[in-house]
């Protein structure tokens, strides 16, 4: 059985580009495998995961939730709402109770940046971040540049725009990670009050007008503004956000040459994205929701690389 050069995915960061090959093509064979009437495999069915979210979330959990049941994997879903951290538990202890029960690998979002990294150094299981605050979203950012590789067949050489709330999007680090990883050049664009100081260091270029972004990019992933993160107002309204960097088809159309059009969701329509966008050829929203199980799959399957010997694909 294959497996990854780390025993946790923390964060893009952390992993190589190797790392980030070998999950798209395990991604390939899974893809495969859901499109397939019988959509299971039996690779993980002595594993049992537990779904640990302290942060609402819908497309992620049930991503996750489907990947695992896809591999025949036990599932525990945990629900920070009703549980005893709203009594005072810590999370170590929250999770150690959790993994008493026999866990072998965790799947967590949590709205404190680092969650996951505290996590990993303090409980004996494997860890997959599933989102934490605005710091890093791994496998989002994996599905989203598998996506571009299956559209335009290599990410390497590509031009990629990330449009929005990139100060509160780890969505966009995530992204940059691992876009750069693959050879594609990442450029950012969005009200300057949202783009970080720091992002330049990076190797990101960042473009103020968006027409003059789009005609340079072969790919434009729309982000939505984290509203919810947000304590302060970053711009006068949201009618003057989406006049500035709202993507509508009038815009698209007018560029001198076909991009592709992203979105991590959930899409609020009429603000950073119209419908008409959304809905059309250029998009490939629902490929990134398809990808995303088999990226997942591709994840928790070579985690899992090591803690029972016995599965097979």
């Amino acid at each position: 059985m294959s497996k990854l050069s780390v025993n946790h995915l923390l964060g893009i960061k952390e992993i190589s580009a190797e790392d980030i090959e070998q999950i798209f093509q395990t991604a390939d064979e899974f893809k495969e495998v859901i499109n397939r009437p019988i959509k299971k495999v039996p690779s993980l069915r002595d594993i049992t995961i537990a779904n640990l979210f302290f942060e609402n979330s819908t497309r992620t959990k049930l991503s996750f939730e489907l990947a695992e049941k896809r591999l025949s994997a036990d599932v525990i879903n945990f629900s920070a709402g009703s549980s005893s951290v709203k009594k005072g538990e810590t999370l170590v202890d929250t999770v150690n109770n959790i993994l008493a029960m026999k866990v072998d690998l965790v799947v967590m979002r949590h709205p404190n940046p680092g969650a996951a990294v505290f996590l990993s150094k303090n409980v004996d299981a494997r860890i997959v971040n599933a989102g934490d605050g605005s710091h890093e979203h791994p496998t989002q950012a994996l599905l989203d540049t598998y996506s571009i590789r299956e559209k335009l067949g290599t990410v390497s050489g590509k031009k990629v725009l990330i449009v929005g709330d990139i100060l509160h999007s780890r969505v966009a680090l995530s992204n940059i990670f691992c876009l750069q990883k693959l050879g594609a050049e990442v450029k950012v664009c969005g009200p300057q009050t949202l783009i970080p100081k720091y992002i330049e260091s990076l190797g990101v270029q960042v473009e103020s007008d968006l027409r003059k972004a789009l005609e340079w990019c072969d790919v434009a992933n729309m982000l939505r503004i984290q509203l919810e993160r947000q304590d302060i107002r970053y711009f006068p309204s949201i009618r003057e956000y989406s006049m500035l960097y709202g993507l509508n088809k009038e815009l698209l159309d007018s560029l001198s040459k076909k991009i592709v059009v992203m979105h991590p969701g959930p899409i609020n329509r009429g603000v950073e994205i119209t419908s008409d966008v959304a809905d059309s050829e250029h998009a490939i929203i629902l490929n990134q929701v398809e990808n995303g199980v088999a990226i997942r799959m591709a994840v928790l399957y070579l985690l899992s690389s090591g803690i029972h010997q016995n599965q097979n694909v």
